[in-house]
């Protein structure tokens, strides 16, 4: 029943939500979002969606706002007032005050012809067929659809500000949400001492380096630039077929187009190419192909990137 009234939404989608988008967006002040019992747990839920993406909020519970707390409202805000009857005595007061304040309103209710609904400026139609509660009492089917509305007035919001990840990131640098949209390959890379290797370099020099340096490493040319990688598991193909190995260069073993990572790369996406391709470790070039780095998956996976 839930998934249905959720679904039941998508036709009430119009011009009334993209008119409660532009007056959002077009004003100075906050969303202030009110709501009575689940409604308001709703409508808290709903002024935090709004504020971690871009679109400053706060809950105002209406009866505490009748006794003080009405100071937070501003001329310039915009209110969304959610009840499913949409007859809720809190709200017409604070209904009556938003009005002698000049402040825009968006109704989320079930009924489309109630109070609320008549002296609010946008109305968006959150009814529901039947609560999944089987005595159709229990807020359920109600709270859900409003939610839904919630989140996509939320998104519609996000997307008309041009809200991308970074912004989503300074607003979540806290936990592994954050460190995963906030970390760069920079931050992880190994860029001193990288392992490299002339193309000449022999396969006798190169175990020794593979060894030391953690089975990858990189082949430059003369001014630094990446020509290829060489990697253990290069090595133990070319001894299962070679029994003299010792005095081939480097580069007739080494990968010619290997996979690179860039310095100011998401962390997250460097990990995305090395399961892809199924390598341990990447190349860090800057934008002229020069070798600046190494980054491995174990640092990746210490630092929280996945």
């Amino acid at each position: 029943m839930e998934a249905q009234a959720v679904a039941a939404l998508e036709d009430r989608v119009g011009d009334q939500f993209a008119g409660a988008v532009e007056a959002i967006l077009a004003a100075p002040g906050r969303v202030i979002v009110a709501g009575i019992g689940k409604s308001g747990i709703i409508g808290r839920k709903i002024a935090s969606t709004l504020t971690s993406t871009g679109t400053p909020a706060s809950f105002l519970h209406p009866v505490e706002a009748l006794h003080g707390d009405l100071g937070i409202v501003g001329g310039g805000d915009v209110a969304i007032l959610l009840s499913k009857s949409g007859q809720s005595e809190e709200l017409r007061g604070l209904m009556e005050y938003l009005g002698r304040m000049g402040v825009r309103t968006v109704a989320m209710t079930g009924r489309v012809d109630s109070a609320l609904a008549r002296h609010a400026e946008f109305v968006l139609d959150c009814s529901v067929a039947e609560e999944a509660c089987p005595h159709d009492l229990a807020p359920t089917s109600s709270t859900t659809a409003a939610l839904a509305m919630g989140d996509a007035l939320a998104v519609a919001l996000l997307l008309r500000r041009g809200f991308g990840r970074d912004d989503f990131a300074r607003f979540h640098p806290g936990g592994a949400l954050g460190r995963r949209l906030l970390l760069r390959v920079r931050d992880v890379m190994v860029a001193e001492d990288v392992p490299a290797l002339p193309p000449h370099a022999t396969m006798r020099q190169a175990v020794v380096l593979l060894a030391e340096r953690r089975g990858t490493a990189a082949v430059v040319d003369d001014e630094g630039r990446l020509l290829g990688v060489l990697t253990s598991g290069d090595l133990t193909r070319l001894m299962e077929r070679e029994e003299h190995f010792f005095t081939i260069a480097v580069s007739e073993v080494m990968t010619t187009t290997p996979r690179t990572a860039e310095p100011d790369q998401l962390a997250a996406a460097a990990v995305g190419v090395m399961e892809r391709h199924g390598v341990m470790a990447l190349p860090v070039v800057d934008g002229d192909g020069r070798l600046v780095g190494m980054v491995h998956l174990h640092d990746l996976m210490r630092a929280g990137a996945v």
